[in-house]
Protein backbone atom coordinates (compact mmCIF):
# COMPACT_ATOMS: atom_id res chain seq x y z
CA UNK A 1 0.00 0.00 0.00
CA UNK A 2 1.08 3.07 -0.72
CA UNK A 3 0.65 6.78 1.13
CA UNK A 4 1.99 10.17 0.47
CA UNK A 5 1.65 12.17 4.04
CA UNK A 6 -0.24 15.28 3.59
CA UNK A 7 2.34 18.27 3.14
CA UNK A 8 2.96 21.22 1.09
CA UNK A 9 3.13 20.67 -2.57
CA UNK A 10 3.66 16.87 -1.64
CA UNK A 11 7.19 17.74 -1.43
CA UNK A 12 9.99 17.70 1.59
CA UNK A 13 7.16 16.13 4.12
CA UNK A 14 8.73 15.47 8.00
CA UNK A 15 7.14 11.58 7.44
CA UNK A 16 8.40 11.16 3.70
CA UNK A 17 6.28 8.96 1.25
CA UNK A 18 5.48 5.35 2.03
CA UNK A 19 6.60 2.87 -0.68
CA UNK A 20 7.49 -0.30 -1.55
CA UNK A 21 7.00 -1.27 2.18
CA UNK A 22 9.29 1.50 3.25
CA UNK A 23 8.91 4.96 4.27
CA UNK A 24 11.18 7.53 1.80
CA UNK A 25 12.73 11.07 2.69
CA UNK A 26 11.26 12.92 -0.03
CA UNK A 27 13.06 16.17 0.46
CA UNK A 28 14.05 18.41 -1.91
CA UNK A 29 17.03 17.68 -4.13
CA UNK A 30 17.22 14.27 -1.84
CA UNK A 31 17.92 10.89 -3.92
CA UNK A 32 14.04 10.39 -3.99
CA UNK A 33 13.08 13.44 -5.12
CA UNK A 34 15.75 13.32 -7.72
CA UNK A 35 14.54 9.92 -9.10
CA UNK A 36 10.99 11.04 -9.05
CA UNK A 37 11.80 14.20 -11.15
CA UNK A 38 13.72 12.28 -13.36
CA UNK A 39 10.53 10.19 -14.03
CA UNK A 40 8.17 12.88 -14.16
CA UNK A 41 10.11 14.54 -17.24
CA UNK A 42 10.76 11.51 -18.79
CA UNK A 43 14.02 11.22 -18.45
CA UNK A 44 16.59 8.16 -18.48
CA UNK A 45 17.63 6.71 -15.25
CA UNK A 46 20.44 8.81 -14.15
CA UNK A 47 21.21 8.55 -10.32
CA UNK A 48 22.39 11.54 -8.83
CA UNK A 49 20.66 14.25 -6.00
CA UNK A 50 21.72 17.14 -4.19
CA UNK A 51 23.51 18.04 -0.85
CA UNK A 52 20.92 20.49 -0.34
CA UNK A 53 18.14 22.22 -3.03
CA UNK A 54 17.80 21.27 -6.38
CA UNK A 55 20.50 23.23 -8.70
CA UNK A 56 21.33 25.67 -5.44
CA UNK A 57 23.67 23.32 -4.02
CA UNK A 58 26.46 20.58 -4.99
CA UNK A 59 25.26 17.78 -6.85
CA UNK A 60 26.18 14.25 -5.95
CA UNK A 61 26.82 12.00 -8.93
CA UNK A 62 26.18 7.78 -9.12
CA UNK A 63 29.94 7.06 -8.72
CA UNK A 64 29.94 8.56 -5.25
CA UNK A 65 26.36 7.59 -4.09
CA UNK A 66 25.77 5.21 -1.14
CA UNK A 67 23.92 1.87 -1.56
CA UNK A 68 21.06 3.47 0.01
CA UNK A 69 20.80 6.33 -2.25
CA UNK A 70 20.23 4.62 -4.96
CA UNK A 71 18.09 2.74 -3.52
CA UNK A 72 16.52 6.17 -2.87
CA UNK A 73 17.22 7.43 -6.48
CA UNK A 74 15.32 4.18 -8.06
CA UNK A 75 12.66 3.59 -5.33
CA UNK A 76 11.36 7.35 -6.69
CA UNK A 77 11.85 6.72 -9.61
CA UNK A 78 9.68 4.01 -9.83
CA UNK A 79 7.06 5.95 -7.50
CA UNK A 80 6.79 8.16 -10.09
CA UNK A 81 6.52 5.53 -12.78
CA UNK A 82 3.60 4.15 -10.85
CA UNK A 83 1.39 7.24 -10.21
CA UNK A 84 1.80 7.63 -13.96
CA UNK A 85 2.67 11.72 -13.02
CA UNK A 86 4.39 13.51 -15.82
CA UNK A 87 4.68 16.20 -17.58
CA UNK A 88 3.22 17.27 -20.42
CA UNK A 89 5.09 19.32 -22.90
Amino acid sequence: MEKHYNNFYGRGSKEGIEFDGKIWDDRHGGPFDRGSADSYYRRGITPHFFTGSSYQSPIVEESEMTNEQLEAYHAGYRYNQKQGDFKEW
